[in-house]
């Protein structure tokens, strides 16, 4: 007998990752595992149960209060056997852990999940459309996405879910990203104003991804679009002008000056990400076609969550 023939394990599942999407991925799950009579895990970092930070405190006192269980595991050390070994004790798994483990780490997790014979899987997608993307973007992340989502395909025992969410609303205000600094007054259009790009919050993809897996009849193999907001950069400008109270200083950065840019700095990975986020094709899409919005899912579009952060 397989561990998938008991059925107390055809609804263990296991979340990767309590990072920010970890986190509201377990809050929005973790009520619907209850009231099912269903186990939830989280895979964490062994150091963030040993030696936590203050953050990490607080985060798994909340989880432990929504009867989380913790699996202390690291993914960088362990071996890919000992990975699948673990990974063979649930049902389900949700994949909330970015690149924090480097390059191949998306494949090396989506071959681990395969090896065990997961049933149902979510994987790191939680980004742009690789397929419209494709191959050979120039951002070598994106790359390793599209061959994830061709390993899925290639197989017929993991049922799997692609969910598409555009970038994290957040990392439109990240100084580091280059598209709004708040403190300078600054709002630079990638490729041209009307370019457009679709962001959605974490809070949103956990309550909507939860929706998701729970939703009747069964969703599977298929990608599924989120969004909290899809807006153009000129557009952006205006919500960031009007929330502010102030005229902000608009600046176009085309395709030249972008590629310019990334020539004098072959290494900064946002230079390459402004490139991939200027071309509109794959990082946008229309909010009716979500699932979200068909499903009347409220969502938190850009202007109310910068109302929240400038209060």
């Amino acid at each position: 007998m397989t561990n998938h023939d008991n059925p107390h394990h055809l609804t263990h599942t296991l979340v990767l990752g309590a990072g920010e999407l970890g986190m509201a991925m377990l809050r929005h799950l973790a009520p619907h595992q209850k009231a099912a009579g269903h186990p939830l895990a989280v895979l964490v970092t062994p150091g963030s149960l040993t030696t936590p930070t203050p953050r990490q405190v607080e985060d798994h006192a909340a989880l432990r209060a929504l009867d989380v269980q913790f699996v202390p595991f690291d993914l960088v050390e362990r071996s890919h056997e000992d990975l699948v070994a673990l990974l063979r004790q649930f049902d389900t798994v949700i994949n909330c852990t970015g690149f924090v483990a480097g390059p191949g780490t998306q494949l090396r997790l989506t071959r681990a999940v395969l090896d065990a014979g997961v049933r149902r899987h979510i994987p790191w997608q939680f980004g742009v459309d690789y397929d419209i993307v494709g191959k050979g973007s120039g951002q070598p992340v994106f790359d390793e996405q599209f061959d994830v989502r061709g390993m899925l395909r290639g197989q017929d025992r993991t049922e799997w879910i692609i969910v598409s969410t555009g970038m994290f609303t957040s990392f439109l205000f990240e100084k580091a990203a280059g598209i709004v600094d708040l403190d300078a007054g600054v709002v630079r259009g990638l490729g041209t104003w009307a370019t457009q790009v679709t962001v959605t919050t974490p809070d949103d993809i956990g309550r909507c991804t939860a929706a998701i897996l729970f939703d009747e009849p069964r969703i599977a193999n298929q990608v599924v679009y989120l969004a909290s907001d899809t807006v153009s950069y000129g557009q952006l400008a205006d919500i960031v002008e009007s929330v502010t109270g102030r005229g902000v200083e608009r600046i176009l950065l085309t395709g030249a000056a972008l590629q310019a840019d990334l020539a004098a700095q072959p290494a900064d990975p946002m230079a390459r990400y402004r490139i991939a986020f200027a071309r509109g094709d794959g990082m946008a899409w229309r909010q009716s076609t979500t699932y979200n919005a068909q499903r009347g899912i409220p969502t938190t579009n850009i202007r109310a969550w910068l109302e929240n952060r400038v209060k």
